[in-house]
């Protein structure tokens, strides 16, 4: 059975359980991955070794107890979008671009918001684990299909301007580490939502320049 399953399947239930992973996510949160201490946590949780170990086998297995299944379903918001944007016609892709690429960051929104204590443990405390990339490896899933459909606009001779590599990177990783900041601060719901309409403004009116959807 999976750390997930194993999760999932005694939380609801489970006191020593539901005392570990309340208190690992407080002191991941203020500590670190690399800060916290397993034997603090397992002291603090007022729970014996033993007892930790019939659930994990590292701290690392604990953390990801805590963050690895919101990580997938972001990255699976992400995908689905893409599939659904592939499965149009060229016209369409170029027509409806801007309303998927809307609808995905909402999406993403939404889910995070709803699980923000999970996602500042990605965002700050996951540096010494398989997360501390999580930016960069969307960020990578966007890069990926860009390219994708630039090379799809030139085969059909769509008028295309090709961002420096370098600048692309950055542009795309920059987007992102704007977007899940939002979710580091203290703001109200309704100011994240009109910062997130205002960076998605912003960096698509660049795209389209580049892309010259403007002339087509």
């Amino acid at each position: 059975m999976s750390v997930k399953e194993k999760t999932v399947n005694s939380f609801s239930n489970n006191d020593t359980l539901r005392k570990i992973l309340s208190v690992a996510e407080k002191e991941f949160l203020k500590k670190g991955f690399r800060g916290s201490s397993l034997r603090e946590i397992v002291k603090k949780a007022g729970v014996t070794t033993g007892a930790f170990y019939g659930y994990f086998s590292s701290k690392e297995e604990l953390f990801d107890a805590l963050v690895e299944e919101h990580v997938e379903y972001i990255k699976g918001i992400y995908d689905k979008i893409l599939k659904d944007f592939k499965n149009n016609p060229l016209e369409e892709q170029i027509k409806n671009m801007e309303n998927y690429s809307s609808l995905g960051m909402k999406t993403m929104f939404d889910y995070v918001w709803n699980h923000k204590k999970v996602f500042r443990l990605v965002l700050k405390s996951a540096d010494g684990t398989k997360y501390e990339n999580f930016i960069q490896d969307i960020a990578k899933k966007d890069i990926d299909s860009t390219d994708e459909f630039y090379s799809i606009l030139e085969q059909y001779g769509k008028k295309v301007e090709r961002i420096d590599p370098l600048i692309e990177e950055m542009v795309i990783t920059g987007s992102f580490s704007s977007f899940f900041s939002l979710f580091l601060r203290d703001i109200p719901k309704e100011d994240a939502e009109r910062g997130l309409n205002q960076l998605f403004k912003f960096y698509r009116g660049g795209w389209n320049s580049l892309m010259h959807f403007a002339d087509s």
